[in-house]
C-alpha cells in the first residue's frame, strides 16, 4: 500500500474540522451583523453595507499551506508536520461598504469589539488603503480553528468577484495571463483607480454639504 501523502492528510484532516469551520464561519457573521446593525439601521439611499460568509474549500486550504512552504511543495519525507489550523481563514466573513466613511465606522465598531484579534493588512498598496482584515479565536466557539473578517470598499470586493477567479485562483488556461506583468499592473491600475473614486466621492459629498450648511445660515 503506497505511503500517505501530505495532501491525503491533511484532506482527511479538513474534512474533520468542517463541522468546526462551519461553525465559527456561522457564529463569526451573527456576531458582524450584530455589533454593525445600529449603523446599517440608518443607511443613506446612496450608501450600502452588505455582510457574507464562506466555508475555505477543501482544495483552495491544502493549496493555500501548500505555497506558505518553501518552493511551495510539501516535505514528502515529513507528511505528519502539517496542519491546516496554521490557516487564520478557514471560516470567514466579509464586509463590503459604500461609501469610505462607512467602512471607516464599520471597522471602529469592529476593531472595538474583537478585541485582541490581530490585524493582518492586505499584501498589496492599494489594498491596505481599501480595507482591514482580522483574524482570531471566537469565544466559546472553537479554540482550534480561527475565523477571518474584512472590511472592504464595496467596489473592491466587486472587482476581486472578477479578478478573483480570473487570476489570483487561474484555471490552467488563464495561468499564463494571471502571470503577466503587464495584467498585474493593470490590476494595480483599477484598484488605485477606485481609490481615487472613493476619496473624491467622499471630497465632493463633504464639499456639498458644506454649501449646504452655509446657505441655511444666510
Amino acid at each position: 500500500m503506497p505511503e500517505r501523502t501530505p495532501e491525503d492528510l491533511l484532506r482527511e484532516e479538513y474534512f474533520d474540522l468542517l463541522p468546526e469551520i462551519r461553525r465559527v464561519a456561522e457564529n463569526l457573521e451573527a456576531e458582524v451583523r450584530c455589533h454593525i446593525l445600529p449603523a446599517t439601521r440608518h443607511l443613506r439611499r446612496f450608501e450600502q453595507i452588505v455582510v457574507s460568509s464562506r466555508v475555505k474549500s477543501c482544495d483552495s486550504a491544502v493549496d493555500s499551506l501548500r505555497r506558505r512552504q518553501e518552493g511551495s511543495i510539501f516535505d514528502l519525507q515529513q507528511p505528519n508536520s502539517y496542519t491546516l489550523l496554521n490557516l487564520k481563514d478557514l471560516a470567514g466573513v466579509r464586509i463590503l461598504a459604500f461609501p469610505l466613511a462607512r467602512r471607516t465606522e464599520l471597522h471602529e465598531i469592529l476593531h472595538s469589539k474583537f478585541v485582541g484579534w490581530a490585524s493582518d493588512p492586505f499584501p498589496d498598496d492599494p489594498r491596505a488603503a481599501l480595507g482591514y482584515k482580522y483574524s482570531g479565536f471566537l469565544h466559546g466557539v472553537s479554540d482550534k480553528v480561527r475565523g477571518e473578517f474584512q472590511i472592504v470598499s464595496m467596489l473592491v470586493g466587486m472587482f476581486w468577484e472578477v479578478e478573483h477567479s480570473a487570476l489570483y485562483k487561474p484555471t490552467p488556461e488563464l495561468r499564463d495571463v494571471a502571470g503577466s506583468l503587464t495584467m498585474r499592473k493593470e490590476t494595480q491600475k483599477v484598484l488605485h483607480s477606485l481609490a481615487a473614486f472613493e476619496e473624491e466621492f467622499e471630497r465632493s459629498l463633504k464639499e456639498v454639504r458644506q454649501r449646504k450648511k452655509k446657505k441655511k445660515k444666510k
